[in-house]
């Protein structure tokens, strides 16, 4: 196997010490010797995956900053909750009943622990870098058809109702909201569910049940000519860390998608590093660096630690996908009601 190694100066470059603080934790390991990274980690946070704007010279928030987030957020919580706004009135017939709200999704309730204001560690104002000139960034609604061009690469909404192609990969039960790669929390059942072996690990989302298995025993990648939804993975031990690098990704897919309604380039440049290392009991290091100079004016690179959750809940809101066939059902008959004169 020919491996590509990025070297990216990410957190020590910038002061934070998500993982530094954590070097003389010693994890548990399996009979191969190995740190064992097996178990249910969660990854919701409140951190975004961008600094705000209003944020731009600020690497991590004021310890009362970060209670304020995560105060205001308990509040949103709490008034999604409350009586007062639980709908009891019929819904509409035939007009638009509105998207989740935030009864429906699961943020999380803290930001990360070192307090940083976004999770890309590397570029230095914690943003994503600049597209490369011609390259657009796909911004669909979850509610309205636009114009646009197949494939649609965004995870979530759509072009229209014309074709099953003209809807995002998570409502076509392909690729889930968050589940990658990269990891990109959003929406909810934030959590993924690693299995290991001496020459493979196993990465389960829940999230539309994507398994990625990642062989560890030196092979090489597939041949260029194989092109997969979620590419080809291969991973190896830099001492206690895992890193796998996965290419051969589809068109059909973006290089990345910073929400679950936008897209960035095409899967077919990407070069993906991830890295997953135990800093300590409770929590897993997630960090991965999206490396595509067709897509983008440089790398970057995020940090996102993952909690140790209890267990997987499935995720059955797609059972038989009739959603999909419902929207476009309800299309065609639009259309024969709008052709007829009714």
């Amino acid at each position: 196997m020919t491996r590509r190694i990025l070297i990216v100066p990410v957190l020590l470059a910038m002061g934070v010490t998500a993982a530094g603080a954590q070097t003389t934790f010693e994890a548990p390991r399996l009979p191969d010797g190995q740190p064992d990274l097996q178990g249910v980690w969660d990854f919701r946070t409140l951190t975004p995956l961008q600094r705000p704007e209003d944020q731009a010279d600020k690497l991590v928030l004021t310890t009362e900053e970060a209670a304020e987030v995560e105060s205001q957020a308990a509040a949103r919580t709490a008034a999604a909750n409350a009586p007062s706004e639980v709908r009891t009135e019929p819904l509409p017939v035939g007009g638009n009943i509105g998207a989740y709200n935030s009864y429906w999704v699961d943020q999380g309730a803290r930001i990360v622990d070192d307090q940083r204001t976004s999770l890309i560690v590397d570029t230095p104002d914690g943003r994503l870098p600049a597209l490369q000139p011609g390259i657009e960034l796909d911004v669909l609604s979850l509610g309205e058809d636009l114009p646009g061009v197949r494939p649609v690469r965004v995870r979530a909404a759509g072009i229209g109702a014309d074709s099953y192609e003209d809807r995002g990969l998570s409502e076509r039960c392909l690729l889930g909201f968050n589940s990658g790669p990269p990891i990109v929390p959003a929406g909810y059942n934030q959590n993924i569910q690693l299995f290991q072996t001496s020459d493979h690990i196993v990465i389960l989302h829940e999230m539309v049940h994507d398994a990625r298995i990642v062989p560890l025993d030196g092979r090489d990648p597939l041949p260029d000519t194989v092109r997969q939804w979620m590419g080809s993975s291969r991973g190896y031990w830099d001492g206690d860390t895992l890193v796998v690098e996965t290419t051969n990704f589809t068109g059909k897919t973006a290089s990345f998608n910073p929400s679950v309604s936008t897209a960035a380039g095409s899967g077919t440049t990407l070069h993906l590093i991830e890295r997953f290392r135990r800093v300590a009991d409770d929590t897993l290091l997630y960090e991965y660096t999206v490396d595509d100079s067709t897509t983008f004016t440089r790398p970057f690179t995020a940090v996102l630690p993952m909690k140790r959750g209890e267990a997987m809940f499935e995720y059955a809101c797609h059972e038989g996908n009739y959603g999909l066939f419902n929207m476009l059902s309800g299309a065609r008959v639009e259309e024969a009601t709008f052709t007829s004169g009714q």
